[in-house]
């Protein structure tokens, strides 16, 4: 079993990725949603333009089809500021508005079946990081965390290598994920890297 498929000890799924150019995120996002959308499980995508873009083009170039699966609602794309500009309040997430927006999105894919984890894959939290909105982005990962107890959906957060100049702010991310994922490591439990 692969590691996206494989919950934590608490049943929830948030890894993270740090990567250095976009097509090594856009193969590791490609193979975590591919895989999920192979299992029945749909997708949700919040990325900037030019990530969504080369998304689907790297999903394409693994055969799956994304007329289908778009037409059927099993794919979501939605753009990162769109969503942010929906929750965020003084430079800060705003927990009643994040759990207004967010839940709308994983029911919209889930469609009344129960039975169904999405696969969603999020970059929200970098492009807060990028503007230097550091302790809004810790916040939103946490604010996905709490949404886990309610919301049955793996999660998979991108973040850029070079804005992380300091080892502290690496760890204050990895101790929001579950798992952090290697760069250009398969979606294996072996992925798993310990940030100390």
């Amino acid at each position: 079993m692969d590691v996206a498929s494989r919950p934590d000890a608490s049943g929830h799924f948030h890894a993270v990725r740090f990567y250095e150019n976009k097509a090594s995120l856009c193969r590791t996002v490609a193979d975590f949603l591919g895989k999920g959308l192979a299992l029945g499980q749909p997708g949700l995508v919040i990325a900037t333009p030019a990530h969504r873009e080369a998304l689907l083009a790297e999903l394409g170039s693994r055969h799956v089809d994304l007329d289908t699966v778009q037409a059927a609602g099993d794919l979501l794309l939605l753009d990162a500021r769109e969503v942010l500009s929906t929750f965020m309040v003084d430079g800060m997430p705003d927990a009643a508005l994040f759990n207004l927006h967010i839940p709308m999105a994983l029911d919209q894919l889930c469609r009344g079946r129960k039975d169904r984890t999405v696969r969603a894959y999020g970059e929200m939290v970098d492009v807060l990081w990028q503007g230097g909105l550091t302790a809004a982005a810790i916040r939103l990962e946490i604010l996905w965390n709490q949404l886990a107890l309610t919301h049955d959906f793996s999660l998979l957060c991108g973040y850029a290598m070079g804005h992380f100049y300091k080892d502290a702010g690496m760890r204050d991310v990895c101790a929001q994920h579950s798992h952090v994922i290697a760069a250009e490591s398969p979606l294996t439990p072996s992925a798993r890297v310990s940030v100390q």
